[in-house]
C-alpha cells in the first residue's frame, strides 16, 4: 500500500506520478513495462484532473495505490476536496467523439476508461470525492534487483 498527500499543483501531480513509478518498481512492475506504463498513465491523468478540476485553494490531493499480487490488480485512488464529480464518458453508438485537435483537455477520463479495467467515483469521508481505477497487471520476476545499499535500507541485506 502506498498513500501520500500532494500539493494540488502541477508539481504535485508530477511528483505523484514519479513516486507511483518508483513504488510500482518495488512491486516488481518495472519502469517501461506494460503494467508500469498503464498504471503510471492512470495516476498521471487522475492526478492532473485533481489539480485542474478538483483543486480547492489550500487543500491537497491524496494518492493511494494498492497492489493485490494474487489477483494481479493495482488499484489507484486519487481523492480531492472539490465537491464536483467527474462525468464518465458516455458510451455512444459508433466511434467516440474526440476533443478538438488543439484542445488542451478533455482526454483524461477517456484515456483512463480505455486503459483501466474498471474505474469510477465514490464519496469520501469529509468533503470531496475519490476517483479510482483498477488495472490488471503482471509482475516481471527478476527484473527489479536492489543494489546493496538499497537492500540494506529495506532490511533485505
Amino acid at each position: 500500500m502506498f498513500v501520500q498527500r500532494f500539493s494540488a499543483t502541477r508539481r504535485g501531480a508530477r511528483l505523484a506520478r514519479r513516486l507511483a513509478t518508483h513504488r510500482l518498481a518495488e512491486w516488481h512492475l518495472p519502469y517501461g513495462s506494460p503494467a508500469s506504463d498503464t498504471v503510471t498513465l492512470v495516476v498521471a491523468e487522475l492526478a492532473a484532473n485533481a489539480v485542474l478540476h478538483g483543486r480547492v485553494p489550500g487543500r491537497d490531493f491524496e494518492l493511494r495505490l494498492a497492489y493485490d499480487r494474487s489477483a494481479g490488480l493495482v488499484r489507484v485512488e486519487v481523492s480531492d476536496t472539490h465537491p464536483a464529480r467527474p462525468r464518465p464518458p458516455e458510451p455512444a453508438p459508433g466511434p467516440a467523439p474526440e476533443p478538438a485537435v488543439d484542445a488542451e483537455g478533455g482526454r483524461g477520463l477517456l484515456l483512463v476508461a480505455a486503459v483501466a479495467d474498471r474505474w469510477g467515483v465514490t464519496e469520501r469521508v469529509g468533503p470531496g470525492k475519490t476517483v479510482w481505477a483498477e488495472c490488471a497487471v503482471r509482475a516481471v520476476p527478476g527484473r527489479h534487483r536492489r543494489n546493496g545499499a538499497d537492500a540494506a535500507r529495506h532490511g533485505a541485506a
